[in-house]
């Protein structure tokens, strides 16, 4: 992210927590369109990361001014000669919340569970991270966990899949 550019700073930041509060929105009111959102966000959160670490990694290293404490000391640190190690572990992470999102039963839990974790966790980060946007959709996350039937995506609401449904009804 180019955090020199203000203007794109707060259109980014802007959006991003628009976009935050239109999935708790849907978590409330609609968890499995809430789940799609996630699906989208973290494969495309995934992607992104996996790709402008391998190509970019330095830009990681501007997390740094917006965030706090021993956050700033670890960027500044530790991280600073492992960044793309890292944010290529993040990504895989991501792509795995991704999926389980995708999924049912325990693969759903754990998605969220790993949700609330990430998104808490990168909160430090501040601007950086669109803050509050993190805390946001992880109460979003909560609201799956605690309210979703945590069945296939692809399977309708009487748990039955589209392709049963297709061939007890036709399709049209």
């Amino acid at each position: 992210m180019n955090f020199d550019n203000q203007q794109f700073v707060i259109f980014a930041y802007s959006i991003s927590n628009i976009v935050g509060l239109l999935m708790l929105w849907a978590a409330i009111k609609r968890t499995r369109l809430a789940r799609v959102l996630f699906v989208l966000l973290f494969t495309w959160a995934s992607w992104t990361n996996y790709t402008a670490s391998h190509q970019h990694p330095e830009v990681y290293l501007d997390y740094a001014k917006f965030s706090v404490g021993f956050y700033k000391d670890f960027i500044n640190g530790w991280f600073r000669n492992h960044t793309v190690e890292m944010v290529t572990l993040v990504s895989i992470c991501q792509a795995l919340i991704s999926l389980g999102m995708l999924l049912n039963g325990t693969w759903v839990r754990l998605a969220c569970i790993g949700t609330i974790v990430f998104l808490v966790g990168i909160a430090p980060l501040g601007v950086g991270a669109a803050f509050p946007f993190s805390l946001i959709v992880s109460l979003a996350a909560y609201f799956i966990l605690r309210n979703d039937r945590k069945d296939y995506l692809w399977k309708n609401n009487t748990g039955r899949s589209l392709n049963t449904l297709n061939h007890e009804y036709g399709s049209k």
